[in-house]
Order: C-alpha cells, then structure tokens, then sequence
C-alpha cells in the first residue's frame, strides 16, 4: 500500500470514528450542565417546585408530584420534552425567554428515546445560588421567578395544590404575575402599592406565601421589592406597563404617621371615621396611568 493510501484510509477510518461518536446519544452526565444552569434552581432541595427534583438522575426519573415526566423511550410522551418545547404550559424554564434552543431540545429528546442513558458516574449537583442581578444592573423576571417557583406556584398555578389559583391569581408565567384582569397586585414601580408585596412582607392576612413560616427571607423580599421599583421588568429588561384603570385592592394597619403601612393615602374617596393608628383598614381603589391612586372607598376591617 503506498504512502498516500495508507494516509487515505487512516483519513476514512479517523471520519468513521468521529461519525461513531456523533451518532452516540447523550448521556445524563452530559446534560447536567444544562440543568444545573437552566432548570435546578427552582427544582432542586426540599422545596423543589412541584416536587420535582433535577438535581440528579434519580430525583428526573422519579418525577414530582404531577408524576412522571419522562417516558424511557418516548419522547414525545414525556413532559419534560413537551414543558420545554411549549406544548404544555407554563412553558420551562420558567425564567425564560430565553427558552431552550433547539439543539439542547433535540439533546433531551435523544437521550429520552435512548432509553435515559447515565453514563459516567454524576455527582449530585451542588445548590445553584440565588439569583441576583449584576452590580448597578435592575432586577428582572429571571431573579424572582425562581422564589416564586418554589414558594408560590404551587398554589397559585391553573390546578396547585388547593385546586384552581387563589382568587384567580397565577404566579407561574410573567404575563400572569403583572396582569390585572381582576385586579392589579403588582404596581411597577411602587412595592409599596403593590399587593403582592404588601403580602410576603405581612402587612396584610393571611401572610404569603400561605405554607409559612418559614416566610420568605429578608433578601428575597428585598429583591422582589427592588423588581417591582425598577419597573417590575420581563425577562428581557423591559419595563412593564402601568395597567392603568385596574382596580386596586390593599389591605393594612394604620400607622401613626397617617400612612397605610408606609402608604401614604392621597385624599378623596368614601371613608369610615378617622382612622387610628392600629387599626385595620382595607383600601379599595383605583390605578391611574402615571402609578396614583384614586381612592373609591377607606374602610376598617
């Protein structure tokens, strides 16, 4: 065999080899960097949402409370591919957009149909840390979706844990958290006006989220509190709008300063007697396009 044969078929045999390892589906341990990135924040620890674990092989094939979501062999069938392809909602990761990329879609589905191959030892993921966002950057959907993943949505979801959303407020998807068909719990840039808030930070009962204490920690506060003053931003950084003619519903304590819990009460509307300090009040209004309110009714409660 000559010189430029041998080369020839060691250059055939080398594309053979490369086309063999090509075609070789993913492992587990090959798609744990995408989940320890992508999915483990919410679904990882005792608290994991849904009960659904994915911080190791074990906790994804066990599946959550919802049962199973992958299907060895069929993924088509599995959820896990059907969540993070947008065929069953809410549409995962729940901090997206961004959402999964095609490529890393047909990673999954091909491991799947492998039959949810291990491949080489895996350790169990290390917890992700909290989101924050990066010095002098605001707060967006991706930094708090993660707390309201796991402390929220398993009650305020379609069908959570006490059936359908409490009073028909979703906290699964962006789109829901700021809408106001009922009414708006979130005021962007004022947390002190905004229900959702006042909630978490017990200013009014029940205090969220309803499975505490624990409550959320002092950090967490701070953070969805700063989301909503920057502007209670999407994903993408853009501000959300101010749903102006919602209704506004906020219920609180009376503080000496006149103020509703650090509210301060523009004038005007139906109210009962001269409030005092410590009592319970409840404020019904509505929002106008620059953020105010204007008072429809000042009760105690």
């Amino acid at each position: 065999m000559s010189v430029a044969q041998r080369l020839i078929a060691g250059l055939v045999l080398s594309l053979s080899a490369m086309a063999g390892q090509a075609a070789e589906p993913p492992t587990y341990a090959d798609l744990q960097p995408l989940l320890q990135q992508r999915c483990v924040v919410c679904h990882s620890g005792a608290s994991a949402a849904a009960g659904l674990s994915l911080d190791s092989l074990a906790g994804l094939q066990k599946g959550g409370t919802r049962g199973a979501i992958v299907v060895s062999g069929q993924p088509a069938a599995s959820e896990l591919v059907k969540r993070v392809k947008g065929l069953s909602l809410p549409r995962m990761p729940l901090t997206g957009p961004p959402w999964l990329d095609e490529a890393d879609i047909g990673r999954i589905e091909r491991w799947i149909a492998a039959g949810l191959p291990a491949g080489a030892a895996v350790a169990p993921a290390a917890p992700v840390a909290a989101l924050r966002p990066a010095a002098g950057q605001p707060a967006t959907w991706a930094h708090v979706a993660p707390i309201l993943a796991t402390r929220c949505a398993k009650c305020h979801s379609p069908q959570g844990l006490m059936g359908p959303a409490p009073e028909g407020y979703v906290l699964n998807s962006y789109e829901a958290a700021i809408s106001a068909n009922d009414r708006a719990r979130i005021v962007p840039g004022r947390p002190e006006a905004s229900e959702l808030v006042r909630r978490i930070k017990g200013h009014a009962s029940p205090r969220m989220p309803f499975d505490g204490p624990p409550w959320l920690g002092d950090e967490q506060i701070r953070l969805i509190e700063d989301w909503v003053r920057e502007g209670a931003r999407d994903a993408t950084g853009r501000p959300a709008p101010i749903r102006g003619g919602a209704r506004i519903r906020l219920r609180g304590v009376m503080s000496p300063d006149g103020t509703l819990d650090g509210l301060v009460l523009p004038g005007g509307g139906r109210r009962d007697r001269m409030p005092r300090p410590g009592d319970e009040m409840e404020l019904r209004a509505w929002l106008m396009p620059d953020g105010s309110l204007d008072i429809e009714r000042l009760r105690r409660r």
